[in-house]
């Protein structure tokens, strides 16, 4: 067996890989789903759309290859998203709830009553963003589908349990540890879905998967399409497998991934560090029967920032013009973008935030706002960066950067200005599909993670003093702070 292949699926496309036996990709894949919005601050994908998508993408890159040469099927997916299903047929109940989706927060209101046993039990703070609140809303406002689900004739769960129950027939219906963790119904000391967190949000437990570990095998292909009896295993989050992917599976080890939103994640071993407001603790990932744990900054909107600034603002005709346009101009001219288009995420998560430009003047251009939409990227994470190193104690030492962001050289070079750290940009910018076939062909006996992560890496180092490094935090901050309430909490 030579090959494994890695299905990323996405927030904005499903993506299938070929990696090799030395841990390189080979082929590539891609297609992207509709994206639907039908109302104000909702966001929605057709589950089955995707599903095709990615069994297309199986077909792809595999062809010509005998299934006797593949180790095995590797997921990493969107987390948060939640898919509601019939468990008799596989077929979508209803459309998925995407994880930027908002529509759960008056919901989330009426339970602040339970937010501190709810960030006691999860570690993370009770928001519309997770699992449990989409599907109690949707449960909420389906008594059909309610009932259905109540006599577990509806499962509910994140995109891999979705992939993998309709990739082995019906036959396994399970999610990995790192993306329960993301649920919102999970306890990080019992590993398990928590029956008191369940009744808090009024979600029958009947409907939720099994939890394994990131390395176990989550079942074989039997559907229509693919050859019988391929395994599935290395199941993980995106975020958490390009942490992976990153070869950061030591205590004290930190990633961001610039994607649609980007994911600030910093691997805390296998003891829980508890989070405070603004961060959250997850399960890293579950491997040779171990459970590593994470502290993590969620930033909702990154690289879905340059592309509002494309398409619904048209300042832009695609990233690359607006990559060109941010370096037109030596700097931002004072202005900066604070992108709340669905609230604020990593370290203030105030979801009644709204995004607007701060600081413009009569002789700002559309350069200096391509600009500020880059910069908002950085300084973004810059701020997480501090509030992280805080919570856990001791400094960061060297960032590790993945996703489409990590491309531009500008926005790198800021990064490591701003959060006074060394960025270490891997050549390989498809870091989630690589760490969980990593972790897929690792239990599968096909190569070791140490050996087969040689990916290069580029490293800048910071060029500005601390002093400089403060005052554009601090401007940043401000304009921050004309939009939210809580950045003294930073």
């Amino acid at each position: 067996m030579a090959y494994i292949v890695s299905i990323d699926q996405s927030t904005s496309a499903s993506k299938v890989f070929l990696v090799d036996r030395k841990g390189a990709i080979v082929r590539r894949f891609s297609k992207k789903h509709a994206q639907y919005y039908p109302n104000t601050g909702w966001s929605e994908h057709d589950a089955g759309e995707i599903f095709d998508n990615v069994v297309e993408g199986i077909r792809v890159v595999t062809e010509g290859i005998p299934a006797s040469e593949i180790a095995c099927i590797s997921i990493s997916n969107q987390r948060e998203t939640t898919a509601f299903f019939e468990r008799e047929t596989g077929k979508p109940a209803r459309k998925a709830i995407v994880w930027q989706d908002v529509r759960a927060k008056q919901l989330c209101d009426g339970l602040r009553p339970c937010a501190s046993k709810v960030k006691e039990l999860t570690g993370l703070d009770l928001s519309p963003y997770y699992s449990a609140a989409k599907a109690a809303h949707a449960l909420s406002e389906d008594e059909t589908l309610k009932k259905r689900a109540e006599n577990g004739g509806i499962c509910i769960s994140t995109i891999d349990g979705y992939l993998v129950y309709r990739l082995t027939g019906g036959k396994c219906f399970a999610t990995d540890v790192s993306n329960a963790s993301r649920t919102q119904l999970f306890n990080l000391k019992t590993l398990s879905f928590d029956e008191e967190l369940c009744k808090v949000f009024s979600i029958p437990s009947v409907c939720l998967p099994e939890v394994k570990l990131s390395d176990e095998c989550f079942g074989e292909t039997s559907c229509d399409g693919l050859p019988a009896g391929i395994r599935i295993c290395g199941v993980m989050g995106d975020s958490h497998a390009s942490l992976f992917g990153q070869g950061c599976v030591s205590e004290g080890q930190v990633k961001t991934s610039y994607g649609t939103g980007s994911s600030v994640m910093l691997n805390t071993g296998e003891k829980i560090c508890q989070s405070p407001k603004g961060l959250s603790t997850s399960v890293a990932f579950g491997r040779k029967n171990r459970v590593y744990y994470a502290l993590e900054g969620n930033i909702t909107h990154s690289g879905d920032t340059v592309t509002w600034l494309c398409k619904e603002a048209g300042l832009a005709s695609d990233p690359a013009n607006a990559a060109e346009l941010a370096l037109s101009v030596k700097d931002s001219g004072g202005v900066f973008l604070v992108p709340a288009f669905s609230g604020m995420g990593a370290p203030y998560f105030d979801e009644n935030a709204r995004a607007a430009f701060i600081g413009m003047n009569r002789g700002t251009t559309k350069a200096h706002l391509a600009r500020a939409a880059v910069e908002s990227m950085a300084y973004q994470n810059a701020d997480v960066l501090d509030y992280m190193s805080k919570a856990y104690g001791r400094p960061l030492q060297k960032l590790c950067a993945d996703g489409g962001g990590s491309q531009n050289t500008m926005l790198m070079q800021l990064q490591a200005d701003l959060g006074g750290l060394e960025v270490a940009v891997s050549d390989e910018t498809e870091l989630s599909a690589l760490g969980s076939a990593l972790m897929g062909g690792e239990a599968m006996g096909l190569f070791d993670i140490e050996k087969a992560n040689t990916h290069k890496v580029c490293v800048y180092v910071p060029g500005i003093s601390g002093e400089e490094r403060s005052v554009k935090m601090k401007l940043w901050r401000t304009a921050v702070s004309r939009i939210i309430n809580t950045v003294s909490e930073v």
